[in-house]
């Protein structure tokens, strides 16, 4: 019996250390992944970028005009790729219990082409991390349960897409000047529409500016699964901006609160950041 309950024992033991490499190497698989996504993000900035010119905005709509005027000081360099640090809240939940997790995160963006948001959250004893991209969501609660990996389709590609385009025109206003692929419209005096479109993605985002040219509010319908029978289709989306800073030449807003069913009764900001840092890195 004794010796029995020895190999039982030793079984165990090794079934555990098995198990714990295995994680181990998963996390490191993810962690290298996310790694590797951020120094090609990086590799697209401008290595000689151009400095910006009033002048070269002079077409646009009224409220994009002056967007482009309020965020980037002339003879900025227009660097396209930001590292964004921030500190906030982030919700599992749902409007009647949010239930929300102190939050810090990292982001890489280089709309059109990808993003990586890597975040650490917290509520009481519960642990999260994780990370978000235009290729996978994936993220383990305490570092060792494995939860909410999914990607790799069109449906969480296009999703992605929505929302990295959507936080470049807060954080990357370099990456929405007029050129290929970027098309402003007119709405009203306050409002303009800008249409972003990347190989077989186009994303259209609305952009409200008050009087000065500060961006207030986006908003744009995007294709998620966030709804009671969980299947994709367009829904609204967006959320209000403030508190504004100067990085490297560039006025960005710092307190970000978004959310699904922007504009409607069900609106719920489940994602609420206090940006603390804008980096434009250099190419790697």
């Amino acid at each position: 019996m004794y010796r029995d309950m020895k190999i039982i024992l030793a079984a165990l033991a090794l079934l555990a250390i098995t198990l714990l490499v295995v994680v181990s190497v998963w996390r490191w698989l993810d962690h290298n992944a996310d790694a590797v996504e951020r120094h090609r993000l990086i590799s697209l900035q401008p290595v000689a970028p151009v400095r910006f010119d009033p002048a070269s905005i002079k077409g646009l709509p009224e409220a994009a005009r002056r967007y482009f005027l309020f965020s980037i000081a002339p003879g900025t360099p227009l660097q396209t790729v930001a590292e964004i640090s921030m500190a906030g809240q982030f919700s599992l939940g749902n409007k009647e219990s949010p239930n929300y997790m102190d939050m810090r995160a990292q982001q890489t963006l280089a709309a059109p082409y990808g993003f990586v948001w890597k975040m650490h959250a917290s509520s009481g004893a519960m642990r999260i991390s994780g990370s978000d991209s235009a290729s996978w969501t994936r993220f383990w609660i305490f570092g060792v349960v494995p939860v909410a990996r999914m990607g790799g389709d069109s449906d969480h590609t296009r999703s992605a897409f929505g929302r990295y385009v959507a936080e470049a025109v807060f954080w990357t206003p370099a990456a929405l000047l007029p050129g290929p692929g970027i098309e402003w419209q007119s709405v009203n005096e306050n409002t303009a529409r800008v249409i972003i479109t990347h190989e077989n993605l186009q994303q259209d985002v609305e952009l409200i500016v008050d009087d000065v040219g500060r961006p207030t509010t986006v908003q744009f319908s995007r294709w998620s699964d966030a709804n009671p029978e969980k299947i994709y289709r367009l829904q609204p989306f967006g959320g209000y901006l403030s508190e504004y800073r100067r990085f490297s030449g560039f006025t960005l807003p710092t307190h970000i609160e978004a959310g699904n069913n922007f504009g409607t009764d069900e609106y719920f900001p489940f994602y609420v950041a206090d940006v603390t840092n804008v980096a434009f890195p250099r190419s790697e």
